[in-house]
């Protein structure tokens, strides 16, 4: 398993982790298969989604805040359940198939760590099937 270190800036943020991925990816050796992107924390999670617009990533943070509110009344006495719920909404991981040594992304495609509870630092893990 590989494993690389992400600082988030902001409460909420997606950060383009697509050629984190890439690089640790290429040291694995392997030509054919698949690549799971694991995010070991219950406040952030993985996706894949359009990484050329900023604004997507604008829209999907702005999208979650208006489904799962802040400031709502939430049980969960940490003060941070809003960034729980999205996690959970988002997911923890991604599979990214891997052709040629490389990552089977579409054109627009990239992957991303979404931070619901930052500013933090937040691991990412990799395990490779091959």
């Amino acid at each position: 398993m590989k494993r690389f270190v992400v600082e988030t800036h902001g409460k909420e943020e997606l950060v383009d982790i697509t050629s984190s991925v890439g690089d640790a990816l290429s040291s694995f050796g392997i030509s054919e298969g698949a690549c799971v992107v694991f995010c070991p924390h219950t406040t952030a999670g993985i996706t894949i989604n359009e990484y050329t617009d900023p604004a997507v990533a604008r829209d999907l943070i702005r999208a979650l805040r208006e489904v799962v509110p802040a400031g709502r009344q939430w049980q969960h006495l940490e003060g941070n359940a809003d960034a729980h719920v999205k996690a959970s909404l988002v997911g923890t991981s991604a599979l990214v198939g891997i052709e040629d040594g490389k990552m089977a992304l579409g054109t627009w495609q990239g992957i991303f760590l979404c931070e619901f509870d930052g500013p933090r630092t937040r691991e990412v893990w990799l395990k490779t099937i091959s």
